[in-house]
Protein backbone atom coordinates (compact mmCIF):
# COMPACT_ATOMS: atom_id res chain seq x y z
CA UNK A 1 0.00 0.00 0.00
CA UNK A 2 1.28 3.47 -0.87
CA UNK A 3 2.28 5.73 2.02
CA UNK A 4 -0.39 8.36 1.31
CA UNK A 5 -3.16 5.81 0.91
CA UNK A 6 -2.16 3.99 4.08
CA UNK A 7 -2.14 7.11 6.24
CA UNK A 8 -5.45 8.34 4.76
CA UNK A 9 -7.08 5.01 5.51
CA UNK A 10 -5.95 4.72 9.11
CA UNK A 11 -6.95 8.30 9.87
CA UNK A 12 -10.36 7.89 8.24
CA UNK A 13 -11.17 4.70 10.14
CA UNK A 14 -9.78 5.92 13.44
CA UNK A 15 -7.65 2.81 13.60
CA UNK A 16 -4.26 4.49 13.53
CA UNK A 17 -1.66 2.45 15.41
CA UNK A 18 0.16 3.94 18.37
CA UNK A 19 3.41 3.78 16.39
CA UNK A 20 3.57 4.15 12.60
CA UNK A 21 6.78 2.59 11.16
CA UNK A 22 9.33 5.18 10.08
CA UNK A 23 9.45 3.86 6.51
CA UNK A 24 5.71 4.55 6.12
CA UNK A 25 6.10 8.19 7.13
CA UNK A 26 8.88 8.87 4.61
CA UNK A 27 7.86 10.89 1.56
CA UNK A 28 7.96 9.32 -1.86
CA UNK A 29 11.09 10.49 -3.67
CA UNK A 30 11.53 8.62 -6.93
CA UNK A 31 14.38 6.08 -6.81
CA UNK A 32 16.07 7.82 -9.74
CA UNK A 33 16.35 11.01 -7.66
CA UNK A 34 17.90 9.32 -4.61
CA UNK A 35 21.58 9.53 -3.72
CA UNK A 36 22.81 6.01 -2.98
CA UNK A 37 25.16 5.89 -0.02
CA UNK A 38 27.66 3.32 1.18
CA UNK A 39 28.98 3.48 4.74
CA UNK A 40 32.52 2.40 5.67
CA UNK A 41 32.69 2.06 9.44
CA UNK A 42 29.51 1.74 11.50
CA UNK A 43 30.85 2.08 15.03
CA UNK A 44 29.52 4.81 17.31
CA UNK A 45 30.42 7.78 15.08
CA UNK A 46 29.62 6.04 11.82
CA UNK A 47 26.22 4.86 13.05
CA UNK A 48 25.41 8.36 14.32
CA UNK A 49 26.35 9.88 10.96
CA UNK A 50 24.45 7.17 9.07
CA UNK A 51 21.31 7.86 11.08
CA UNK A 52 21.59 11.48 9.99
CA UNK A 53 21.54 10.38 6.36
CA UNK A 54 18.65 7.98 7.01
CA UNK A 55 16.55 11.04 7.87
CA UNK A 56 16.79 12.34 4.29
CA UNK A 57 14.14 10.98 1.96
CA UNK A 58 16.33 11.52 -1.11
CA UNK A 59 19.15 9.33 0.27
CA UNK A 60 19.21 5.54 0.29
CA UNK A 61 21.82 3.68 2.36
CA UNK A 62 22.54 0.66 0.18
CA UNK A 63 25.77 -0.85 1.54
CA UNK A 64 27.89 -1.02 4.67
CA UNK A 65 31.38 -2.26 5.46
CA UNK A 66 32.78 -3.02 8.91
CA UNK A 67 35.13 -5.60 10.41
CA UNK A 68 32.96 -5.87 13.54
CA UNK A 69 29.87 -8.05 13.03
CA UNK A 70 28.13 -6.49 16.02
CA UNK A 71 28.49 -3.07 14.44
CA UNK A 72 27.18 -4.34 11.11
CA UNK A 73 24.19 -6.01 12.76
CA UNK A 74 23.37 -2.82 14.64
CA UNK A 75 23.58 -0.72 11.48
CA UNK A 76 21.31 -3.13 9.60
CA UNK A 77 18.81 -2.78 12.44
CA UNK A 78 18.68 1.00 11.96
CA UNK A 79 18.32 0.56 8.20
CA UNK A 80 15.45 -1.89 8.66
CA UNK A 81 13.72 0.45 11.12
CA UNK A 82 13.88 3.26 8.57
CA UNK A 83 13.15 1.44 5.32
CA UNK A 84 11.14 -1.53 6.52
CA UNK A 85 13.78 -3.97 5.32
CA UNK A 86 17.50 -4.50 5.89
CA UNK A 87 18.39 -4.95 2.23
CA UNK A 88 21.75 -3.13 2.31
CA UNK A 89 24.73 -5.11 1.00
CA UNK A 90 27.43 -6.20 3.45
CA UNK A 91 31.02 -5.81 2.24
CA UNK A 92 33.75 -7.19 4.55
CA UNK A 93 36.30 -5.42 2.32
CA UNK A 94 35.76 -1.68 1.84
CA UNK A 95 37.35 -1.90 -1.61
CA UNK A 96 34.43 -3.96 -2.87
CA UNK A 97 32.02 -1.29 -1.64
CA UNK A 98 34.05 1.44 -3.32
CA UNK A 99 33.97 -0.42 -6.64
CA UNK A 100 30.19 -0.84 -6.62
CA UNK A 101 29.05 1.35 -9.51
CA UNK A 102 25.53 1.62 -8.07
CA UNK A 103 26.84 3.71 -5.16
CA UNK A 104 27.02 7.50 -5.59
CA UNK A 105 28.60 8.55 -2.29
CA UNK A 106 30.47 7.13 0.67
CA UNK A 107 30.45 7.97 4.36
CA UNK A 108 33.86 7.08 5.85
CA UNK A 109 33.83 6.95 9.67
CA UNK A 110 36.68 4.67 10.70
CA UNK A 111 39.32 5.00 13.45
CA UNK A 112 41.87 7.69 12.54
CA UNK A 113 44.65 5.33 11.42
CA UNK A 114 42.29 4.04 8.74
CA UNK A 115 41.12 7.40 7.35
CA UNK A 116 43.30 8.07 4.33
CA UNK A 117 43.52 4.72 2.50
CA UNK A 118 39.79 3.87 2.13
CA UNK A 119 38.89 7.53 1.61
CA UNK A 120 41.33 7.99 -1.25
CA UNK A 121 40.21 4.66 -2.70
CA UNK A 122 36.55 5.73 -2.62
CA UNK A 123 37.31 9.09 -4.24
CA UNK A 124 39.42 7.53 -6.99
CA UNK A 125 36.45 5.26 -7.72
CA UNK A 126 34.38 8.38 -8.35
CA UNK A 127 32.50 8.50 -5.04
CA UNK A 128 31.50 11.73 -3.37
CA UNK A 129 32.66 11.48 0.23
CA UNK A 130 31.59 12.52 3.70
CA UNK A 131 34.97 12.17 5.40
CA UNK A 132 35.01 12.00 9.19
CA UNK A 133 37.67 14.05 10.88
CA UNK A 134 40.63 14.25 11.18
CA UNK A 135 42.17 13.87 7.73
CA UNK A 136 44.61 11.21 8.91
CA UNK A 137 47.80 10.55 10.83
CA UNK A 138 50.02 12.83 8.74
CA UNK A 139 49.98 15.82 6.43
CA UNK A 140 51.14 13.63 3.55
CA UNK A 141 47.96 11.56 3.91
CA UNK A 142 45.80 14.70 3.88
CA UNK A 143 47.53 15.94 0.72
CA UNK A 144 46.99 12.56 -0.91
CA UNK A 145 43.24 12.68 -0.29
CA UNK A 146 43.16 16.27 -1.56
CA UNK A 147 44.97 15.25 -4.74
CA UNK A 148 42.37 12.52 -5.30
CA UNK A 149 39.48 14.98 -4.86
CA UNK A 150 41.09 17.47 -7.23
CA UNK A 151 41.61 14.75 -9.83
CA UNK A 152 38.09 13.30 -9.70
CA UNK A 153 36.16 16.51 -8.97
CA UNK A 154 33.86 14.85 -6.43
CA UNK A 155 32.07 16.57 -3.55
CA UNK A 156 33.98 16.39 -0.27
CA UNK A 157 32.44 17.11 3.12
CA UNK A 158 34.60 17.06 6.25
CA UNK A 159 33.07 15.96 9.56
CA UNK A 160 33.76 19.33 11.22
CA UNK A 161 30.03 19.87 11.62
CA UNK A 162 30.34 23.03 13.71
CA UNK A 163 30.27 25.06 10.48
CA UNK A 164 26.66 23.91 10.24
CA UNK A 165 25.90 25.38 13.68
CA UNK A 166 24.50 28.93 13.79
CA UNK A 167 26.33 29.78 17.05
CA UNK A 168 29.78 29.13 15.57
CA UNK A 169 28.86 31.02 12.40
CA UNK A 170 27.64 33.96 14.49
CA UNK A 171 30.79 34.14 16.60
CA UNK A 172 32.95 33.95 13.48
CA UNK A 173 30.97 36.71 11.72
CA UNK A 174 31.28 38.98 14.76
CA UNK A 175 35.05 38.52 14.65
CA UNK A 176 35.32 39.01 10.89
CA UNK A 177 33.18 42.17 10.90
CA UNK A 178 35.19 43.92 13.60
CA UNK A 179 32.28 43.91 16.07
CA UNK A 180 34.73 42.92 18.79
CA UNK A 181 37.27 45.56 17.80
CA UNK A 182 40.51 44.52 16.15
CA UNK A 183 41.01 40.81 16.76
CA UNK A 184 43.96 40.32 19.14
CA UNK A 185 43.89 36.59 19.88
CA UNK A 186 41.85 33.44 19.47
CA UNK A 187 41.88 30.95 22.32
CA UNK A 188 41.03 27.32 21.64
CA UNK A 189 40.60 24.93 24.55
CA UNK A 190 39.77 21.23 24.24
CA UNK A 191 39.75 18.04 26.28
CA UNK A 192 43.14 16.56 27.14
CA UNK A 193 44.49 13.02 26.97
CA UNK A 194 44.10 9.98 29.22
CA UNK A 195 46.24 8.19 31.77
CA UNK A 196 45.37 4.48 31.77
CA UNK A 197 46.79 1.17 32.88
CA UNK A 198 48.58 -1.08 30.39
CA UNK A 199 45.82 -3.12 28.80
CA UNK A 200 46.67 -6.85 28.99
CA UNK A 201 46.24 -9.12 25.99
CA UNK A 202 42.80 -10.68 25.58
CA UNK A 203 41.49 -13.36 23.21
CA UNK A 204 40.13 -11.85 19.98
CA UNK A 205 36.33 -12.28 19.92
CA UNK A 206 34.78 -14.19 17.04
CA UNK A 207 32.73 -11.16 15.90
CA UNK A 208 35.85 -9.06 15.12
CA UNK A 209 38.58 -9.29 12.49
CA UNK A 210 41.37 -7.80 14.62
CA UNK A 211 44.01 -7.97 11.88
CA UNK A 212 41.82 -5.87 9.58
CA UNK A 213 40.90 -3.49 12.42
CA UNK A 214 44.59 -2.79 13.03
CA UNK A 215 45.15 -2.59 9.26
CA UNK A 216 48.05 -0.27 8.34
CA UNK A 217 48.95 0.50 11.97
CA UNK A 218 51.67 -1.37 13.87
CA UNK A 219 50.33 -4.69 15.12
CA UNK A 220 49.54 -4.93 18.84
CA UNK A 221 47.69 -7.38 21.04
CA UNK A 222 43.91 -7.22 21.30
CA UNK A 223 42.05 -5.66 24.21
CA UNK A 224 38.41 -4.66 24.01
CA UNK A 225 39.13 -1.09 25.16
CA UNK A 226 41.37 -0.55 22.15
CA UNK A 227 38.31 -0.72 19.91
CA UNK A 228 36.51 1.97 21.92
CA UNK A 229 36.82 5.45 20.50
CA UNK A 230 37.39 6.92 23.96
CA UNK A 231 40.65 4.96 24.18
CA UNK A 232 42.02 4.36 20.65
CA UNK A 233 41.85 8.10 19.95
CA UNK A 234 44.40 8.49 22.76
CA UNK A 235 46.81 5.84 21.45
CA UNK A 236 49.58 6.92 19.09
CA UNK A 237 49.33 3.66 17.12
CA UNK A 238 45.89 4.78 16.01
CA UNK A 239 45.67 8.57 16.42
CA UNK A 240 47.50 11.83 17.19
CA UNK A 241 45.37 12.23 20.32
CA UNK A 242 42.99 15.00 21.36
CA UNK A 243 45.09 17.69 19.67
CA UNK A 244 43.65 16.25 16.46
CA UNK A 245 40.44 14.39 17.35
CA UNK A 246 38.98 17.26 19.41
CA UNK A 247 41.29 20.03 18.30
CA UNK A 248 40.27 19.96 14.64
CA UNK A 249 36.70 21.00 15.51
CA UNK A 250 37.56 24.21 17.32
CA UNK A 251 40.68 25.00 15.30
CA UNK A 252 38.51 24.83 12.18
CA UNK A 253 36.23 27.50 13.65
CA UNK A 254 39.27 29.59 14.65
CA UNK A 255 40.37 29.50 11.00
CA UNK A 256 36.85 30.49 9.89
CA UNK A 257 36.58 33.50 12.21
CA UNK A 258 40.19 34.53 11.61
CA UNK A 259 39.59 34.84 7.87
CA UNK A 260 42.42 32.37 7.20
CA UNK A 261 40.65 29.59 5.31
CA UNK A 262 43.08 30.11 2.43
CA UNK A 263 46.26 30.14 4.50
CA UNK A 264 47.76 29.03 7.80
CA UNK A 265 50.16 30.02 10.57
CA UNK A 266 53.78 30.95 9.90
CA UNK A 267 55.17 29.65 13.19
CA UNK A 268 54.15 27.17 15.87
CA UNK A 269 55.75 26.50 19.25
CA UNK A 270 54.68 24.99 22.54
CA UNK A 271 55.08 22.45 25.32
CA UNK A 272 53.30 19.26 26.35
CA UNK A 273 53.09 16.57 29.03
CA UNK A 274 52.68 12.85 28.42
CA UNK A 275 51.26 9.84 30.32
CA UNK A 276 53.54 7.94 32.66
CA UNK A 277 53.13 4.48 31.12
CA UNK A 278 49.88 2.75 30.20
CA UNK A 279 48.25 1.96 26.87
CA UNK A 280 47.03 5.49 26.17
CA UNK A 281 50.26 7.28 25.26
CA UNK A 282 49.10 10.39 23.39
CA UNK A 283 49.83 13.71 25.08
CA UNK A 284 47.94 14.59 28.25
CA UNK A 285 48.25 18.38 28.20
CA UNK A 286 49.74 21.03 25.91
CA UNK A 287 49.93 24.73 25.21
CA UNK A 288 50.82 25.97 21.75
CA UNK A 289 51.08 29.40 20.16
CA UNK A 290 50.41 29.81 16.43
CA UNK A 291 51.44 33.09 14.81
CA UNK A 292 49.99 34.33 11.49
CA UNK A 293 51.47 36.80 9.05
CA UNK A 294 48.30 38.90 8.65
CA UNK A 295 45.81 37.56 11.19
CA UNK A 296 45.33 37.07 14.91
CA UNK A 297 47.47 34.48 16.73
CA UNK A 298 45.88 31.33 18.12
CA UNK A 299 46.54 29.96 21.59
CA UNK A 300 45.68 26.25 21.48
CA UNK A 301 45.78 24.28 24.71
CA UNK A 302 44.18 21.77 27.00
CA UNK A 303 41.03 23.26 28.50
CA UNK A 304 41.44 24.96 31.88
CA UNK A 305 45.06 25.84 31.16
CA UNK A 306 45.87 29.33 32.48
CA UNK A 307 42.26 30.45 32.24
CA UNK A 308 41.58 29.04 28.75
CA UNK A 309 38.34 27.09 28.95
CA UNK A 310 36.67 24.74 26.48
CA UNK A 311 35.55 26.19 23.16
CA UNK A 312 36.60 29.02 20.85
CA UNK A 313 37.10 32.51 22.25
CA UNK A 314 37.56 35.42 19.84
CA UNK A 315 39.22 38.26 21.77
CA UNK A 316 39.10 41.76 20.30
CA UNK A 317 40.34 45.10 21.55
CA UNK A 318 36.81 46.02 22.68
CA UNK A 319 34.97 42.77 23.38
CA UNK A 320 35.25 39.01 23.31
CA UNK A 321 32.81 36.30 22.29
CA UNK A 322 33.05 32.68 23.45
CA UNK A 323 31.39 29.78 21.61
CA UNK A 324 30.83 26.15 22.59
CA UNK A 325 28.36 23.66 21.19
CA UNK A 326 25.77 24.46 23.84
CA UNK A 327 25.87 28.26 23.81
CA UNK A 328 27.46 31.54 22.80
CA UNK A 329 28.18 34.43 25.19
CA UNK A 330 30.12 37.69 25.17
CA UNK A 331 31.99 40.05 27.47
CA UNK A 332 29.02 42.43 27.15
CA UNK A 333 25.47 41.21 26.48
CA UNK A 334 24.91 44.18 24.19
CA UNK A 335 27.22 42.59 21.60
CA UNK A 336 24.73 39.77 21.05
CA UNK A 337 21.58 41.85 21.60
CA UNK A 338 22.48 44.60 19.12
CA UNK A 339 20.26 44.03 16.04
CA UNK A 340 23.10 45.27 13.82
CA UNK A 341 25.15 42.29 15.03
CA UNK A 342 22.58 39.65 14.16
CA UNK A 343 23.95 36.61 12.38
CA UNK A 344 23.73 36.91 8.61
CA UNK A 345 23.06 40.68 8.60
CA UNK A 346 26.61 42.08 8.87
CA UNK A 347 28.59 43.09 5.75
CA UNK A 348 30.75 39.95 5.82
CA UNK A 349 28.59 36.83 5.84
CA UNK A 350 29.70 33.21 5.91
CA UNK A 351 28.17 30.26 4.05
CA UNK A 352 24.93 28.98 5.56
CA UNK A 353 24.30 25.37 6.53
CA UNK A 354 21.92 24.12 9.20
CA UNK A 355 22.51 20.41 8.58
CA UNK A 356 25.91 18.96 7.70
CA UNK A 357 24.50 15.86 6.01
CA UNK A 358 21.90 17.91 4.12
CA UNK A 359 24.56 20.33 2.95
CA UNK A 360 26.58 17.40 1.56
CA UNK A 361 23.61 15.94 -0.33
CA UNK A 362 22.60 19.34 -1.72
CA UNK A 363 26.18 19.96 -2.89
CA UNK A 364 26.10 16.67 -4.81
CA UNK A 365 22.75 17.49 -6.41
CA UNK A 366 23.65 21.10 -7.25
CA UNK A 367 27.23 20.49 -8.35
CA UNK A 368 28.62 22.85 -5.70
CA UNK A 369 31.21 22.68 -2.95
CA UNK A 370 30.14 21.54 0.50
CA UNK A 371 30.58 23.95 3.41
CA UNK A 372 33.66 22.00 4.59
CA UNK A 373 35.23 21.33 1.21
CA UNK A 374 38.62 19.67 0.73
CA UNK A 375 40.64 22.89 0.39
CA UNK A 376 39.58 24.50 3.68
CA UNK A 377 39.53 21.13 5.44
CA UNK A 378 43.16 20.31 4.68
CA UNK A 379 44.27 23.75 5.85
CA UNK A 380 42.27 23.49 9.08
CA UNK A 381 43.54 19.94 9.67
CA UNK A 382 47.08 21.25 9.21
CA UNK A 383 46.87 23.08 12.55
CA UNK A 384 46.80 19.96 14.75
CA UNK A 385 49.40 18.41 12.44
CA UNK A 386 51.69 21.41 12.98
CA UNK A 387 51.00 21.20 16.70
CA UNK A 388 52.13 17.57 16.77
CA UNK A 389 55.28 18.36 14.79
CA UNK A 390 56.26 21.37 16.91
CA UNK A 391 55.76 19.38 20.12
CA UNK A 392 57.74 16.45 18.76
CA UNK A 393 60.55 18.74 17.61
CA UNK A 394 60.47 20.53 21.01
CA UNK A 395 61.14 23.91 19.39
CA UNK A 396 59.55 26.62 17.28
CA UNK A 397 58.93 25.54 13.70
CA UNK A 398 58.52 28.00 10.82
CA UNK A 399 55.80 27.06 8.37
CA UNK A 400 55.34 28.26 4.79
CA UNK A 401 51.56 28.09 4.20
CA UNK A 402 51.98 28.58 0.44
CA UNK A 403 54.68 25.98 -0.19
CA UNK A 404 53.21 23.84 2.61
CA UNK A 405 56.55 22.94 4.11
CA UNK A 406 59.14 24.10 6.65
CA UNK A 407 61.53 25.53 4.08
CA UNK A 408 65.11 24.44 4.70
CA UNK A 409 64.23 22.74 8.01
CA UNK A 410 64.62 19.16 6.80
CA UNK A 411 64.15 17.62 10.25
CA UNK A 412 60.71 19.20 10.51
CA UNK A 413 59.89 18.41 6.86
CA UNK A 414 60.58 14.73 7.53
CA UNK A 415 57.76 14.76 10.10
CA UNK A 416 55.21 15.63 7.41
CA UNK A 417 55.52 12.16 5.84
CA UNK A 418 53.30 9.26 6.75
CA UNK A 419 54.77 6.44 8.78
CA UNK A 420 55.41 3.06 7.19
CA UNK A 421 52.16 1.21 6.66
CA UNK A 422 51.98 -2.38 7.89
CA UNK A 423 51.94 -5.26 5.44
CA UNK A 424 50.66 -4.59 1.94
CA UNK A 425 48.58 -1.55 2.85
CA UNK A 426 49.43 1.63 0.97
CA UNK A 427 47.86 4.80 -0.32
CA UNK A 428 46.30 4.21 -3.75
CA UNK A 429 48.07 5.90 -6.62
CA UNK A 430 46.52 9.22 -7.69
Amino acid sequence: MKRRSFISQVLATGSAPWIIPAHVLRSETAPSNKITLGVIGVGSQGTNDMRGFLNHDDVRVVAISDVNKRHSDGALGHIKQTYGSADAKLHPDFRDLNRDKSIDAVLMALPVHWHSIPAADAILNGKHIYHEKPMGMSFEEAKHVRAAVRKKGVVFQFGTQQRSDLKFRWGSELALNGRLGKLKEIQVGVEGGKQTELFPEQPVPDFLDWDRWVGPAPMSSYHDKKTERNFHENMTNFSLGMISCWGIHHLDIAQWGNGTDDTGPVSVEGTATYPNGGSCDAMLTWKVRMEYAKAAPITFCTQNTEGVTHGVKFIGEDHWVHVVREKIWASDDSVLHDPHNAVGTMPITLPVSTSHTRNFIDAIKNGKRAICDIETSVRSDMLPQLTAIALKAKRKVLWDPVAENFGADQDANALLAHRTFRGDWKLPEV
